[in-house]
């Protein structure tokens, strides 16, 4: 499995210089939504903790520092992890309200959604953030403001985001933290009769995911060079991120991974040819039919459906 993951990464690395122009922004894609997803699999997947707002830390993250490289010339590779910071504050407050009163299930996922509305609501009739119509950033081209002539500069970065978060999903897979997250989400209450602080690892597990949710969020800010409030911070961006490790398979490593593979390309083909034929939306639909069947007929996701079939 190691060989294998390590000839994919090599793959991976050399494979910008056979894309075009289109297939490597897909890529980007790609590594993006599955960094996304990797960062919400371990609270989502590992704890169980059902988090329908994560968007809120993509703006944060994505606010954060495009307002300290507009207002104050901070470069945003600091200003991500100040991001990051304030990001992770949101989760432990959320986190905190959600776990400590015992807010399972469907309550934490409107508390979620409830706090992800709060932030859109709040910038939109913020002026100094950019109110409404949101903030819009000048392309220098320059590295320091995290801009890039050459696309392939932006695929290895969001190749190394998706690798960071499988990383230390890893870590958290092999150790002792994983292992109770993973029994709180079995059983909570048998987890806490047999010792474990439910509280204090789920909101580890909140903290360590919303702040590299944070993270996550310059990228989006200066890949697309614009943030708008009702996009980063809409439930239909949290539904992008979340989706993609249900399809591939929550609470594993490979799961966030191989749902992006499987969706980004479906999405962004769809919209592309689908939507020149006039059929507007047509890539939700795609959508809607991919998650009934991943459903009905492997409630798991699409990894351990193939991991059982290679052990056979």
């Amino acid at each position: 499995m190691k060989w294998a993951g390590a000839l994919a990464v090599l793959g991976l690395l050399a494979l910008p210089l056979t894309l075009s122009s289109y297939a490597l922004t897909i890529f980007i894609f790609i590594f993006f939504y599955a960094f996304l997803g990797q960062a919400w699999n371990i609270v989502g997947g590992y704890a169980g903790q059902l988090s329908a707002g994560h968007a809120a830390f993509v703006g944060i993250g994505g606010y954060t520092a495009a307002m300290l490289s507009i207002e104050h010339g901070v470069t945003p590779w600091i200003g991500m992890f100040a991001g990051a910071v304030l990001a992770g504050a949101l989760g432990a407050l959320i986190g905190y309200l959600g776990f400590r009163f015992g807010l399972r299930g469907f309550y934490f996922v409107l508390l979620t959604v409830a706090f992800a509305e709060v932030c859109r609501i709040l910038v939109s009739n913020i002026d100094a953030v950019g109110g409404a119509l949101g903030l819009y950033i000048t392309f220098t081209g320059n590295p320091r403001h995290f801009q890039f002539q050459d696309q392939r500069a932006y695929y290895y970065i969001a190749l190394a985001l998706m690798l960071l978060a499988t990383g230390i999903a890893a870590l958290i897979e092999r150790r002792r933290f994983g292992i109770y997250l993973r029994a709180i989400r079995e059983d909570e209450m048998a987890a806490e009769a047999a010792g474990v602080d439910a509280f204090r690892y789920k909101m580890f597990a909140m903290i360590v995911s919303s702040s590299l949710t944070g993270l996550g969020g310059t990228f989006y800010a200066f890949y697309l060079f614009s943030l708008q409030p009702n996009t980063v911070f809409g439930i239909p961006l949290s539904v992008e991120i979340i989706i993609r490790p249900i399809i591939g398979g929550t609470g594993t490593l490979v799961g966030p991974i191989l749902g992006s593979f499987i969706l980004t390309p479906l999405g962004e083909l769809s919209r592309h040819y689908l939507g020149q034929s006039g059929l507007h939306g047509a890539h939700l639909v795609a959508y809607g039919l991919l998650l009934i069947a991943v459903v009905l007929f492997l409630p798991n996701g699409a990894y351990p459906w193939l991991r059982a079939r290679f052990r056979r």
